[in-house]
């Protein structure tokens, strides 16, 4: 189904167009009959006698019904533009032409109501006056029919342009996430809520569960109707009602969206924006405006760079003062916030690839692998990304795959995301050169911590952890013991650093388990002036050449030989007490207990009462403690 619009100034007939049309009064309210004059939204269905059939939306001409016209144009496909032969455009003519030539609209035909009112000689004059007037619009070059729905005259005409015009365009994409612009919301009795709009995109079957912004809050499909028919799916171009239970009327209101929760509601959007030429001279750096998004009015502020000078598209930044759903590459209209004068319009950022594509599909994996890039080094799931695209969650995770499969995106971990494989290696190259730099001008180090590198990248520390867990697994870096170094790096201390630490833990031959207090060794490093000995003293603990054991300090090849003693003794004995371990090693209480207490947290031991036993499923020495 595709959705037809009319359009046009007030009182040029568009609603008994529509009524010789469909046979249906378009006019729902009393006060609209009354007066005789559109006032909100009106919605017809046309049937032809092959099956192909539309949804027609009326909308008011009115200025001061504007508003209305706005929420029901965002689904018009074909455009009827209704001009009155004994009155030619007029001003709502003209500005609705001008809206709709910002949104989704593919084709035009121009009627020319009233025709019985006006000779040939008028018809020929309102039709130059038409085609002037629709210069630079979608209505250039649009066919033109005269009609008259007094004496039926063109009717047939119409329904047969019509019809071939339907026949052309092209059908919605029916796998793309639904997303669904709320116009009307009411009560029925024994069925609660019902909710109508144009789908705009996807597929709704009955017991569906969708997003309802900006309510935020999952819903589920009881029930759908097209033209007052039971339907148990709809494709995208129809007109559709949805029953919602559990939902009251009071918590919707024309501008909710009915959408795949892939899509997040934002208030905050980058934009393509193209001006409106006569409203150039009133734009600004900074501009209050009224926003027009699918059937929603929402006020905010548009920002630019710099003040655009001419109608080309430029980009732009729109602040809303309600979140919505900005659907990637979606229409939106921009007027001022008062006077409300027409400013603009464009679209909204979307994933869509400008450059080449080799894959031979329908361009998802383009605009996933450009939405990819987009989502940055943070990445993001198959669900968000596929919204960033406009792609359903299913085609978006198999694109994901894909992409993964041929070297184009990554997949790390906490949380679990996709990032595009580019970012990651412009990223690893700039890590490589700062770790490269780090080893050369400071080779004592054991290599460089995350949050240095961190700060050295400009890059959040969080986000870098991600990164730096995924390069390690491929091979691309090594990480010990909380430092990250190129992969065939190893510290080297200098001679004179060497000589320190010699000196400083020194082997008692005497006493050749006695540990050396940590606290004159972290004096003596501050009252020396070799550079770099802090640094070093940390390499030498983290590869396991020294060992901390609560305020003291051994060398790795003591804490081994304690090991090997501890271990024999408790495959002999079975279990030991701390009096028995002090004796086995030769030292006294104050360093033995520290030590079990040691070997307890490494693993090697595990302690029940006032024994030690081995644990049966410890392996061999960490890395970390070997000397």
């Amino acid at each position: 189904m595709h959705v037809i619009g009319t359009a046009g100034h007030v009182d040029h007939g568009k609603s008994a167009l529509v009524r010789a049309l469909t046979g249906t009064d378009p006019d729902r309210w009393i006060e609209e009959k009354l007066r005789g004059m559109t006032l909100d939204l009106g919605f017809a269905r046309l049937r032809f006698d092959d099956g192909v059939e539309a949804g027609i939306v009326d909308v008011p001409g009115h200025e001061r019904f504007l508003h209305n016209m706005l929420a029901g144009a965002a689904g018009m496909e074909l455009l009827l533009l209704v001009v009155a032969a004994n009155e030619g455009p007029r001003p709502q003519t003209i500005e609705h032409l001008a809206i709709l030539s910002y949104l989704n609209v593919r084709r035009a035909i121009v009627v020319l109501t009233k025709s019985d009112l006006v000779d040939d000689e008028g018809i020929a004059l309102v039709t130059n006056l038409t085609n002037d007037a629709a210069k630079g619009t979608v209505a250039e070059g649009a066919p033109i029919i005269p009609v008259s729905t007094v004496s039926g005259a063109g009717l047939a005409v119409l329904r047969r342009a019509i019809y071939d015009t339907l026949q052309s365009l092209r059908v919605r994409a029916a796998d793309a996430p639904p997303y669904l612009p709320v116009d009307r919301v009411f009560a029925l009795p024994g069925r609660g809520t019902i909710v109508t709009g144009t789908l705009m995109q996807g597929a709704l079957s009955t017991g569906d569960t969708l997003q309802l912004s900006p309510l935020d809050r999952p819903v589920r499909v009881r029930s759908l109707q097209v033209f007052g028919e039971d339907r148990e799916r709809v494709d995208g171009g129809s007109r559709v009602a949805v029953n919602l239970p559990g939902v009251d009327t009071h918590e919707i209101r024309r501008g909710a969206v009915l959408a795949s929760a892939q899509f997040e509601p934002r208030k905050s959007f980058r934009v393509q924006f193209k001006p409106y030429a006569p409203a150039l001279l009133l734009l600004r750096r900074r501009v209050q405006v009224r926003v027009y998004v699918g059937s929603a009015e929402i006020n905010g502020t548009m920002h630019f760079e710099s003040v655009p000078t001419s109608s080309d598209p430029v980009t732009a930044i729109i602040h809303l003062r309600e979140a919505t759903i900005g659907l990637p590459g979606a229409t939106f209209v921009v007027r001022r916030l008062s006077p409300k004068q027409l400013l603009g319009g464009g679209l909204f950022e979307t994933g869509a690839s400008d450059t080449a594509s080799d894959e031979a599909d329908d361009g998802t994996l383009s605009r996933m692998a450009t939405a990819l890039r987009d989502a940055g080094l943070a990445g993001g799931s198959s669900a968000s990304i596929g919204g960033a695209a406009n792609v359903r969650e299913d085609l978006a995770t198999q694109a994901l795959l894909s992409l993964q499969e041929t070297g184009r995106a990554y997949r790390v971990a906490k949380p679990d995301a996709f990032v595009d494989a580019g970012l990651i290696d412009e990223l690893a190259a700039r890590i490589a050169a700062v770790l490269e730099n780090t080893e050369g001008s400071t080779p004592w180090m054991m290599g460089t911590t995350s949050l240095a590198l961190a700060r050295e990248l400009g890059t959040a520390e969080p986000l870098l952890l991600r990164v730096l867990a995924l390069l390690a697994e491929d091979g691309k870096v090594a990480a010990r013991s909380g430092y990250y170094a190129t992969p065939t790096f190893t510290p080297r201390l200098s001679d004179e650093q060497r000589d320190f630490f010699d000196r400083e833990l020194l082997i008692d031959p005497r006493q050749p388990f006695l540990p050396v207090p940590l606290s004159g060794i972290i004096a003596n490093i501050r009252a020396n002036r070799i550079p770099g000995l802090s640094q070093a003293f940390d390499t030498l603990v983290a590869s396991g050449a020294a060992v901390k054991v609560g305020d003291n300090v051994y060398r790795g090849t003591q804490v081994t030989e304690v090991r090997q003693k501890l271990e024999d003794a408790l495959r002999s004995e079975r279990q030991i007490t701390a009096a028995q371990f002090r004796d086995i090693v030769g030292t006294s209480r104050k360093f033995a207990v520290p030590l079990l207490e040691w070997f307890d947290a490494s693993g090697v031991t595990v302690r029940s009462g006032d024994y030690r036993m081995l644990r049966e499923h410890r392996g061999g020495l960490p890395e970390r403690d070997r000397g």
